[in-house]
């Protein structure tokens, strides 16, 4: 597992992540309706069997069906008071599908709402919502956070330093959106997103989803 973690951070080094959690499970028939986070509790067999294949075709990292297990999320479906054991329970059925070599990242998408001044939230607030996701994660077990499609460099930055908080030696993969403009949502561009992660104190830094590949590779 060391020796994975250090290839895992090694620049030269081909790491294969998993794939998309949400699409698979729509297409076994799980409606967009539904609050994907809450199988990891309600259908945790279902999560492992996506786990698995995902294992035998080859992944060396499986992501935590926990994209959007924050407290301001998980409100939308009553559930914010489960932040902690969905998270955990994440954790543990990805943990229950992975082979000898697989790590298990964590995976942490945005609170959904902006902050200040151009919104409600404030930073402090947000980093306790992500401390809270956070320690879920790490009481099930994961080896390593992934922060993906965050739009807004002050959110991720809340997001990097709860992380720090929570479990200071585990690796951080911090992921950015950008747009075929070449900018994130809020106008950072490519060098701002990397200078600023950097400074965060993120141990990968990429860019993800957006218009697709050709705009993450210019």
């Amino acid at each position: 597992m060391k020796a994975t973690l250090e290839r895992l951070l090694d620049p030269n080094a081909i790491v294969v992540f998993d794939g998309a959690m949400g699409t698979m499970l729509y297409g076994k028939g799980v409606f967009i309706n539904q609050c994907y986070d809450a199988l990891n509790l309600r259908a945790p067999e279902l999560v492992e069997q996506i786990h698995r294949e995902y294992v035998n075709a080859g992944a060396d990292v499986l992501e935590t069906n926990s994209f959007g297990a924050n407290r301001l999320k998980l409100t939308q479906y009553g559930l914010e008071s489960e932040v902690r054991e969905l998270n955990r329970a994440a954790a543990r059925v990805a943990r229950r599908a992975v082979g000898e070599h697989t790590l298990v990242a964590g995976a942490v998408g945005p609170l959904g709402v902006r902050l200040e001044p151009y919104g409600p939230t404030g930073k402090e607030e947000a980093r306790d919502f992500f401390c809270e996701q956070i320690e879920g994660l790490v009481q099930g077990g994961v080896d390593l956070f992934v922060l993906e499609t965050f739009g807004d460099l002050d959110e991720i930055e809340q997001a990097i330093r709860a992380a720090r908080l929570v479990a200071p030696d585990m690796p951080v993969i911090a992921q950015m959106t950008i747009g075929s403009s070449l900018r994130t949502p809020y106008g950072a561009s490519p060098e701002d997103v990397v200078r600023a992660l950097t400074n965060f104190g993120a141990f990968v830094v990429c860019f993800c989803c957006s218009g697709g590949p050709q705009s993450v590779l210019e």
